[in-house]
Formats: C-alpha cells, sequence, structure tokens
C-alpha cells in the first residue's frame, strides 16, 4: 500500500504559494484546538496522583474508569457528529464542539465524587464526540493527497506538545493550592485548562473557512489550483455515476476500513495507557526507586518522553512525505513500541524507565500521521466522513479499554508490568495487522491491473477482428 508522495511530480510556483499560506494560516489553528483537545480530556491524569483520587477517594480501577468513560460518551455520537460536520460545514461544528467541551470541562472544577466525576467524564466524551476525525477530515478537504502527509504530521505534533508544554503547566498550576477561593491545586488546574477551549472555539468561527474558495488570504489562482486538485482527486474516488462510491455504504461494507479500526485500536490502546498511568508510574518512582520529586518536577518528567517522540514523529513522516507512505511506516513503528513499553518497568532507575517510556512514545507518535493518510485516499464525501468517524470510533474503543484494563489488572497485580505487557500486546498485533492490509491491498491492485490488461487486450483483438 503506498501512498502517493511528490516523487517525480513537478510543482509549480502557485501549488508552492497555496500550499504554503496552508501551512500558515490553517494548520497551526487546528493545531492549537488539537493542543487544547488533548490537554483537556488528559487533565485527569495529572490530577489522580496529586490530590484527585485522595479527596474523591479513588482506587486504581476506579480511577481508570473514569478515564476511559470518556470514550464510551465519544463513541456515542462520533458518527453522527462527523456526519453533521460534513452538513454544516467544519467552522461552525468545530466551534460548537470546542465550545461545548469547555463548559463541560469548567465543572469538573467542583467535582465531589466519584459518581459525579464518571458523569463529567462521560458527558465530556459526548462533547468532544466528532472533533478529531472532523478536523482529519477538514485539512483533507484544503490538502490534495500529495500534500496531505506533510500536513497531518505538523497538525499532530500538537499531541506530543501538549504533554511537553502541557505537562509541566498542569505542575506548576497545581502548585496553587488555595489561590482562588480555597480550590485545591488539582481544581484549579481543571478551571485553568477548559478556559482557552471556550476562547478559541469562539475564535473559530472567524478564523476557519470551510474551503478554499472562501479563503480572502489566498489568490485567485492559488485558489482555481486548489480546487482543482481536489475536485480532480475526488472524481477519481468516485464511480461512473458521479456519485461516492457507496456513499456510507462503501465505509460501513468496507473490509479495508474494519481492518484500519482494528490497527488504530492497538495505536490508541497503548497511547492512552501512557498518557493516563504515566503520572501514576512517575509518582510511584518514590516507593520502587527512594526518590522523591514536587509537583513541577513530576510535570517536567512526564513531558520528557514526549520532546523526542515530536522530534521522531517530525522526521519520520518527513520521509513518508517523500517517498510515499509505505506499510512500513505504520508497522515497524507499532512493532518497536509493542516490544519496548513492557521493558520499561523492569529497569533499575527512573532515569532508564523514562529512556524506555520516551522509545514507546516516538513509536506511536511515529506511525499515527501516517495512519491517517490511508482512509482518505479512497473515501470521499459522505463515506469519508463516515470512514474516518468509523476508524476513530472503533479505534478510540481502546480509549476506554487501555485506562479501565490498566487500572483493573494494576489492582489484581499489585504493579503495572502485566498492564504494560497487554498494551504490547494490541500494539504489535496492530503491526501484524497493517502489514497483512498491505500485503492484501498489493495483491487486489495486481489483479486488477491484470483484468485491466487482460480487458485491454481482448479489446484490441475484437477491433482487428
Amino acid at each position: 500500500m503506498d501512498i502517493p508522495a511528490t516523487r517525480g511530480i513537478p510543482t509549480s510556483v502557485v501549488e508552492k504559494t497555496a500550499i504554503r499560506k496552508i501551512a500558515i494560516r490553517i494548520v497551526p489553528f487546528v493545531a492549537l484546538m488539537f493542543f487544547i483537545n488533548f490537554l483537556d480530556r488528559t487533565a485527569i491524569s495529572f490530577a489522580a496522583p496529586n490530590g484527585m483520587e485522595a479527596d474523591l477517594g479513588l482506587t486504581a480501577a476506579q480511577f481508570g474508569f473514569a478515564s476511559g468513560v470518556f470514550f464510551i460518551g465519544y463513541l456515542v455520537l462520533e458518527v453522527p457528529s462527523n456526519l453533521a460536520l460534513h452538513k454544516f460545514g467544519a467552522r461552525i461544528w468545530l466551534a460548537r464542539i470546542m465550545i461545548t467541551w469547555g463548559i463541560v470541562s469548567l465543572l469538573f472544577t467542583w467535582v465531589q465524587n466519584y459518581p459525579q466525576l464518571v458523569g463529567l467524564r462521560f458527558l465530556l466524551g459526548i462533547a468532544e464526540a466528532g472533533f478529531f476525525p472532523g478536523a482529519i477530515l477538514f485539512l483533507s478537504t484544503w490538502v490534495p493527497a500529495r500534500h496531505r502527509g506533510k500536513m497531518l504530521a505538523l497538525f499532530y505534533l500538537a499531541q506530543p506538545l501538549t504533554s511537553v508544554i502541557g505537562s509541566p503547566l498542569a505542575g506548576w498550576l497545581m502548585t496553587h493550592e488555595g489561590l482562588l477561593g480555597g480550590l485545591a491545586g488539582w481544581r484549579f488546574m481543571f478551571l485553568c485548562v477548559s478556559i482557552p477551549a471556550i476562547i478559541v472555539g469562539i475564535l473559530c468561527l472567524f478564523v476557519l473557512k470551510d474551503k478554499p474558495s472562501q479563503a480572502k488570504w489566498l489568490d485567485e489562482d492559488e485558489k482555481l489550483w486548489l480546487e482543482g486538485a481536489l475536485a480532480k482527486e475526488n472524481k477519481e474516488k468516485r464511480g461512473g455515476d458521479g456519485h461516492a462510491k457507496g456513499g456510507l455504504r462503501a465505509a460501513f461494507g468496507s473490509g479495508r476500513v474494519w481492518m484500519l479500526a482494528a490497527v488504530y485500536f492497538g495505536f490508541i490502546y497503548g497511547l492512552y495507557a501512557l498518557s493516563f498511568f504515566l503520572p501514576t508510574i512517575i509518582d510511584g518512582f518514590q516507593e520502587q526507586f527512594g526518590t522523591t520529586f514536587d509537583l513541577f518536577q513530576k510535570g517536567m518528567i512526564t513531558a520528557i518522553p514526549y520532546f523526542p517522540a515530536a522530534v521522531v514523529l517530525y522526521f519520520w513522516s518527513r520521509d513518508a512525505f517523500r517517498r510515499g507512505v509505505r506499510v512500513w511506516h505504520i508497522a515497524v513503528p507499532a512493532l518497536v513500541g509493542g516490544l519496548s513499553i513492557p521493558v520499561a518497568l523492569y529497569m533499575n532507575s527512573p532515569a532508564a524507565t523514562i529512556a524506555v517510556i520516551a522509545v514507546t512514545a516516538c513509536a506511536i507518535f511515529a506511525a499515527l500521521p501516517n495512519f491517517w493518510t490511508v482512509p482518505t485516499q479512497f473515501l470521499t464525501g459522505a463515506a469519508a466522513a463516515a470512514g474516518v468517524a468509523l476508524i476513530n470510533t472503533i479505534g478510540n474503543l481502546g480509549g476506554f479499554a487501555a485506562p479501565y484494563i490498566t487500572g483493573v489488572v494494576s489492582g489484581w497485580t499489585g504493579g503495572y508490568q502485566v498492564p504494560m505487557f497487554i498494551v504490547g500486546f494490541f500494539m504489535v498485533l496492530s503491526s501484524v495487522l497493517m502489514f497483512v492490509l498491505g500485503r492484501n491491498t498489493k495483491r487486489n491492485e495486481q489483479r486488477d491491473a491484470d483484468a485491466a490488461a487482460q480487458a485491454t487486450t481482448t479489446t484490441t483483438q475484437e477491433s482487428h477482428a
């Protein structure tokens, strides 16, 4: 399975300037939205070991369930939300999503017990439903396929950078115990991270445009080139009747879509097991190694694995952009991450543990942006909206399973070694499935090419006869 790259394709001046303007005007803002999104959904991981678990009387299993129930709410409205975005436009719908989740996130400041925490996490999932696949779909309507991998890599940089910047920031915010009306540090942190979502959601209405023709910052020739390139791609993905192949049925009936969803499940399982429990693992260094860190230091340590992950994400995606995305650009990182994560908790020092976790983080973030170049290569229109949402929906079952299973199994076993082996299993499985998908795709492409060649030969023979 090869995704088209720029090799051998001349790039015009208009194309270069159009893509450069999108990279400056659109991608950073959408990446900022993603930054806030990931910080809001993972803020609970910083709060839990730093006062919330004690104040609310949470067990590891309860924390895991509260973390994961977010994804149940997310899954309920994922596909409908993305279809609504396709109908009403990204500008209005993404703004609605951000403002709604900002309001729900704000309510965590005053949560009093476990049932309230679970209820708010469920509502937060409902509020955020459709944001990530909607952002992916939005970028695909602005950027032709040959440039999409590069743009998605820039967009995806926001996720590791959320931890690089957000972890120390969360630690610093939690040191402000009692600053505002006697709020506990973790409550003050929730208050501060929720407000940007509301502000940026309002700004979204003014900054984003639904399509290139509406952008005043593009020249007319740039608009014409973008619309022509995108229209040509969509036509190639449509049937002879001019409709997206199969519409919604194409997405839900596609074996490729379902296999990609299974691959994504493994990635998300690894990502959220790491995101939700890394601060707790670091908090356990005191008992495991006899080391003590203050809140800001814990935040800085949590950030360490994500800085090299951001660097690897950029250069790995850059290589994929130049070569064209290959199966190994996605499958090899999944394999490396799956094999490395169980090793982390057998290290004999905090530094060695964080170093191995950094390898896992690098692997996960190397694979993710390249993975998302695949679905929009064979789906368009409503089928693309449904397909991307379906992959994200099934994949995000891992977002529920990872924290819940990790919390339950760690409670049973008294540690995180066994849960990390489970993480490793799912990531290795994603690697295997990606290799299988690539092999099957090549086989089908060869079969179609042979059939086309045979049809051409038959037609030629008949014309000569």
